[in-house]
């Protein structure tokens, strides 16, 4: 277990004087985090470990009262941190908590954690892996109940399991390669390079259809929508309505949204990029052009589209027009909305009618689209766990490539070198391989406190 002095830090937000807490948590995670409380509570005798205690907290140079609060202590190696560690829950004002901060740099053997660095001790004191650490953060920054889902799912050890299953498989295809290296001469089983190749081959294939999978990222980014039809449909009114907000200026002028301008939602626990794009049309000036260009390019892009078309038109013709020419139009995703129906009627089976003035159709509109979220996260769906984070793609990326060069090598050594460097990088994923530059990386984006 590694020890590097004791630290401490505020878990919870800072109270502030518009908005105090009714209750603050102070951590500390070192070996001298129990003679913290000792100087904090002015009394030798602790609480059992993991037993909260009622405890007077005092200045431990001038013995006066600070506040009256809980306190618990663990024991290394049996904490979060793997190292000795204690929590004071007090009340949360600014001056209880200033006071107890300045009360435990005033001890002179602690310092303040950076951020991050509790879940970095935990780390390296081997109580979770890099994959894990991640899944910390991404449930801290969650904001729909999909993205916390899948952070629990993978703070749980889904991937970091996947991924140490398909290094100890590289792991014995080396060894069996290393074994011809080092014993040429020794009785071997026979066909042994014919099973390494087939457990190669299987190995990469494994991985080509983890990469091929990009559920994971996309809902710790957001899944896009993109917002495209004809001029003075009404986009950026739908984009109004969806966001509960004037995001986007609203004119009867044509071509008023000349870039594409985004807002993040949350639709039925799914966190959604919604973006409004120019009108789409034939035109003269060069700047529409350029949106024009801009929202075909959005709507290539997205993950799925909404194609407005005002009812009080040939919305017809405009939506036949518009999906003929559309690069990535899927029947089983996108959505036709014809918007203005307190102008004109429509109807069709597959079409949600809408009035964005109104509101009218809005309820169908969001079912719609919840249920093609729904199905776009389902495709390709198998038992395995969706990557999440481009770091992991670019090493599952580095291990594919060394994998096919192994499975293609003429030598052996050649196929036993490009199966470690196979090996090496999955290890960079869940950090069995240590990089201490990539480490500063991962947790510099921590929240203090964690």
């Amino acid at each position: 277990m590694k020890e590097a002095g004791t630290i401490y830090a505020l878990a919870t937000p800072a109270p502030s004087r518009s908005a105090p807490g009714a209750i603050s948590v102070v951590r500390l995670s070192g070996s001298r985090a129990a003679e913290v409380l000792i100087g904090l509570t002015g009394s030798v005798f602790l609480p059992a470990p993991r037993r909260m205690s009622v405890r007077e907290v005092i200045d431990p140079m001038s013995g006066e009262a600070i506040d009256r609060g809980l306190i618990v202590w663990f024991e290394a190696p049996h904490s979060a941190t793997g190292e000795t560690m204690a929590e004071l829950q007090l009340h949360g004002g600014r001056a209880v908590v200033n006071a107890v901060l300045a009360a435990i740099q005033r001890l002179g053997f602690c310092r303040l954690a950076e951020p991050g660095q509790f879940t970095r001790r935990a780390f390296e004191n081997g109580k979770l892996d890099l994959t894990e650490a991640e899944a910390i953060a991404d449930l801290v920054a969650a904001e729909t109940d999909q993205q916390r889902r899948q952070a629990l799912k993978q703070m749980d050890g889904a991937l970091s399991r996947l991924y140490e299953d398909w290094r100890r498989q590289g792991l014995r295809a080396l060894a069996h390669l290393e074994a011809a290296i080092d014993f040429p001469d020794e009785d071997l089983p026979e066909g042994i390079g014919d099973e390494v190749k087939r457990d190669i081959a299987g190995l990469q294939a494994a991985i080509a259809e983890h990469l091929a999978d990009r559920r994971g990222e996309r809902l710790r980014e957001g899944l896009t929508i993109a917002i495209v039809g004809p001029p003075n449909a009404g986009k950026s009114s739908l984009l109004n309505l969806l966001s509960r907000r004037d995001a986007a200026i609203v004119s009867e002028i044509a071509g008023t949204t000349r870039d594409v301008i985004e807002v993040h939602l949350d639709i039925g626990g799914w966190p959604v990029v919604l973006a409004d794009t120019a009108g789409l049309r034939e035109t003269a000036d060069a700047v529409e052009q350029e949106g024009v260009r801009r929202a075909w390019a959005r709507a290539a892009e997205a993950d799925l589209r909404l194609l407005v078309v005002d009812a009080s038109a040939d919305w017809r013709a405009a939506r036949q027009e518009l999906i003929a020419v559309s690069e990535r139009w899927d029947e089983t995703l996108d959505i036709v909305v014809v918007n203005k129906i307190d102008l004109a009627s429509a109807e069709g089976a597959d079409i949600v009618t809408l009035s964005a003035r109104s509101g009218a159709g809005l309820p169908v509109l969001l079912a719609r689209l919840e249920a093609a979220l729904a199905t776009l996260m389902a495709r390709g769906a198998g038992s395995a766990p969706p990557l999440t984070r481009a770091r992991h793609r670019e090493a599952l990326m580095e291990a594919e490539a060394s994998l096919v060069r192994a499975g293609t090598a003429t030598e052996v050594a050649l196929a036993a070198e490009d199966l470690r460097l196979a090996m090496r990088a999955l290890g960079r994923i869940t950090g069995t391989v240590r990089i201490d530059e990539l480490l500063d990386v991962i947790f510099r984006d921590f929240c203090i406190g964690k």
